[in-house]
């Protein structure tokens, strides 16, 4: 029988489970193993999901990845190879009863962390758009039960326009940020020197790192 797609109701326990196979993970990958980020919607706080959590190891070189797959199947995983994405490697837990998917990338891969991670975060940030999200994944899965292509090209069009305002989110929180960074450290500047003057240079510092830094998310703000 084909595995059964179901879309279910947030658990606070998908958090616990993707610490513990974390643990795991770590372990078999080594030093090779620079972060791992739980990914996908059980990531999500409060949004409904498959009951299947996403992780995403990222290591140095992906090439000594395939020599631990003894180790994986140990671990109750099925090694897939790329499986349709270069430069991944991606390994899945449960059969039928799906409960894992493991997806490695080397941290040179930018564009894949970026896109899982900017998705990830973007929908932490804008319910409105995961509760979409969320109605779409439970609809597809009430009319493609046992059938997952079809499950998946219904949400294909839709993932993809997510994506793409994703990462034009994430390119400017990251934009906010480095303003924000600039303008502390131009407040503290003018905050020592003004404080100085004044005879305390610790009460000018701390109100220019304040103006500094507001004068840094109003700019990045702006889109300039």
């Amino acid at each position: 029988m084909a595995r059964k797609i179901e879309v279910v109701e947030y658990d606070s326990e998908w958090e616990k489970k993707f610490k513990a196979e974390v643990k795991e993970i770590k372990r078999i990958l080594g030093k090779n193993c620079v972060e791992v980020h739980h990914i996908g919607s059980t990531a999500v706080k409060g949004m409904k999901a498959k009951p299947v959590i996403d992780i995403m190891p990222v290591v140095k070189d992906l090439s000594l990845v395939d020599g631990h797959n003894a180790e994986f199947e140990a671990f109750g995983y099925e090694c897939m190879g790329e499986y349709g994405i270069p430069g991944r490697r991606f390994y899945r837990k449960g059969g039928d009863q799906r409960t894992y998917h493991i997806h490695i990338f080397e941290r040179s891969n930018k564009t894949d962390i970026s896109r899982h991670i900017a998705l990830r975060d973007y929908l932490r940030s804008h319910p409105e758009d995961a509760k979409a999200y969320a109605q779409l994944k439970t609809k597809l899965a009430e009319e493609f039960t046992y059938d997952n292509d079809g499950y998946c090209d219904g949400k294909d069009a839709f993932v993809k326009e997510l994506e793409e305002k994703a990462i034009i989110w994430k390119k400017k929180q990251e934009h906010i940020g480095n303003c924000m960074s600039m303008g502390m450290c131009f407040g503290m500047s003018i905050g020592l020197c003004i404080g100085t003057a004044l005879g305390n240079s610790s009460l000018g510092m701390c109100y220019g790192i304040s103006f500094g830094m507001l004068l840094g998310l109003a700019y990045g703000s702006s889109g300039k």
